[in-house]
């Protein structure tokens, strides 16, 4: 069996890490919010990764694009959850300028890859 195209992916590779880093941070929300903003965010993190892989087994670029944009909207919403989270004081200013950097990062790197898929189609 061969690699899938997405694990050669840096942008994959670096939300997997993000992911990881939002599970940590997330685990330290209060109790309450198990079912609400800490999911929230935990479930649109995990949404870039999966999209990001989703997309690349498609069997169009075109479709591979849609796929990615999902991913980008997905980063989004990530960045409002912590927006949130810092605003109802669950997230000290480091960690939400950490962890939104990292959300920019990945969103320019999957606009990066939705603009080249553009251009070679």
């Amino acid at each position: 069996m061969t690699e899938q195209k997405f694990r050669k992916l840096e942008v994959w590779s670096k939300t997997m890490d993000f992911v990881e880093q939002i599970y940590l941070i997330t685990k330290q929300f209060p109790k309450e919010e198990l079912y609400g903003l800490t999911s929230q965010i935990q479930r649109a993190a995990v949404s870039i990764a999966l999209n990001i892989a989703e997309g690349s087994g498609s069997g169009s670029d075109q479709e591979f694009k849609r796929f990615l944009n999902i991913s980008l909207r997905s980063s989004y919403e990530v960045i409002c959850g912590l927006e949130i989270a810092k605003r109802l004081k669950y997230l000290d200013e480091k960690s939400f300028n950490k962890l939104t950097n990292q959300c920019d990062e990945l969103s320019a790197m999957l606009f990066g890859l939705i603009k080249k898929l553009k251009a070679e189609s």
